[in-house]
C-alpha cells in the first residue's frame, strides 16, 4: 500500500493526534496518571524537527515521518518525567509535574511505560530499512548514558567544560540528533548528508541545553514554566557554575561543605559572567549550526522551520 504523502501542517496535526491517541490508549491504571501528560504539549521542537527534515523537494512528507515524530515527542516526554523526579521538580510547561502530582514511585513506572510506548510506536514505521538504519536502542542508550554520568556528576565541583558538553551531547543533544536523522531518512540516502543532518541536530541540542542552563538563571519560575534556579541547588552543575568556580576557585571550597547557598551562587553567577559565558559558547555552536544548515542547502520552507527551530534554542524565551 502507497504512504501518504502530507504538507508539513498536516503533518504536525498527526502528529500531535498520535502522541495523544498514544497517551490515551495506554492501560486504565497507566492512563490515570499519564493521560493529563495531553494537556501539557510544549511547542513539539523535536517532532517539528522530524517532519521539517523530512520534506522532500517538492516540500512533501512521507506517513512514516509521523511515526517516527510520535515516537520521538512521546520519549522526550518519558526523559522529562525522569529529569522531573532526580531533580525533585514540581512544574513542569506550568503545570504540576506527574512526581510532584502522583509521586516519585508511580511517575518512575509511568516514565517506564512512556519509553516502551514509544518503542512501540516506532514498530509501525512501514520502511523497515528507515527503521533498521535510525537505530533506535543507540540513541535511547546515549540519552541514558547522560543521565547517568549527570547523575553521577553531581556536586562534583570540580567538573571541567570538557566533560560538561559530553554529558549533555548525551542528556540533551542525542535526543535531537535523533529527531534530525530520524526525518533525515525518510527520504535521504546520500551518507554525507545524512551525517549533515546529525551534526546539525546535535549542535542544536546542545544549544538548547546551553539556552536551558542559562534560564535557570535569567528567569523566574513564571517566565519560565517550571522551577527554575534550582539546579545548583540539586546539585546539577551547569556550565554557568563551571565558569564561575574558575574564577573563583573559593567558591568550590564553600560550596563542598554546604556554606554556599542558592542565593549566593545566584549572585556569584551573574557578577562572574557564567550567563554570558554560557551564551557565547552556545553561539559558537550556533554558528557550526548555521554552517551545517546552509551545506544542505534546503528549499525556502524547509529552510526557514530549521532556521526557526535552530533560533528558538539558541534565543530561548527571548524569541
Amino acid at each position: 500500500m502507497t504512504e501518504m504523502s502530507l504538507k508539513f501542517d498536516a503533518a504536525f496535526e498527526m502528529t500531535r493526534d498520535e502522541v495523544n491517541r498514544i497517551l490515551l490508549a495506554a492501560p486504565r491504571l497507566i492512563r490515570a496518571y499519564t493521560s493529563y501528560l495531553t494537556q501539557t504539549h510544549g511547542k513539539m521542537i523535536r517532532a517539528r524537527a522530524v517532519l521539517a527534515c523530512a520534506m522532500d523537494e517538492s516540500g512533501s512528507i512521507r506517513e512514516d515521518a509521523v511515526t517516527f515524530a510520535a515516537a520521538i515527542e512521546v520519549l522526550h516526554l518519558a526523559t522529562l518525567v525522569h529529569d522531573d523526579i532526580m531533580d525533585d521538580a514540581d512544574l513542569r510547561r506550568g503545570m504540576e509535574t506527574l512526581q510532584k502530582k502522583y509521586g516519585k514511585r508511580t511517575a518512575v513506572i509511568c516514565g517506564d511505560y512512556l519509553l516502551s510506548a514509544a518503542i512501540r510506536e516506532l514498530d509501525r514505521v512501514k520502511n523497515t530499512d528507515d527503521y533498521k538504519k535510525f537505530g533506535t536502542s543507540g540513541y535511547v542508550e546515549q540519552i541514558c548514558m547522560g543521565e547517568l554520568r549527570q547523575n553521577t556528576n553531581n556536586r562534583n565541583y570540580d567538573l571541567s567544560m570538557f566533560r560538561y558538553l559530553s554529558i549533555i551531547n548525551g542528556k540533551t543533544a542525542a535526543l535531537f540528533e535523533a529527531s534530525y536523522f530520524a526525518g533525515a531518512v525518510t527520504h535521504e540516502t546520500e551518507e554525507a548528508r545524512l551525517r549533515l543532518y546529525r551534526r546539525l541536530g546535535r549542535y542544536t541540542g546542545v544549544i538548547f541545553q546551553l539556552t536551558d542552563d542559562c534560564i535557570d538563571y535569567e528567569n523566574d519560575t513564571r517566565a519560565a514554566g517550571k522551577s527554575v534556579q534550582s539546579d545548583y541547588e540539586q546539585g546539577v552543575i551547569t556550565l554557568p557554575v563551571i565558569y564561575t568556580f574558575s574564577r573563583k576557585p573559593e567558591l568550590k571550597e564553600r560550596a563542598a561543605v554546604g556554606a554556599l547557598s542558592k542565593e549566593e551562587m545566584l549572585g556569584e553567577v551573574k557578577k562572574s559572567g557564567g550567563i554570558s559565558f554560557t551564551h557565547q559558547t552556545a553561539k559558537r555552536y550556533y554558528e557550526k549550526a548555521q554552517r551545517a544548515l546552509h551545506a544542505l542547502e534546503f528549499s525556502n520552507e524547509k529552510a526557514e522551520i530549521l532556521q526557526g527551530l535552530l533560533d528558538k534554542s539558541y534565543y530561548g524565551l527571548k524569541k
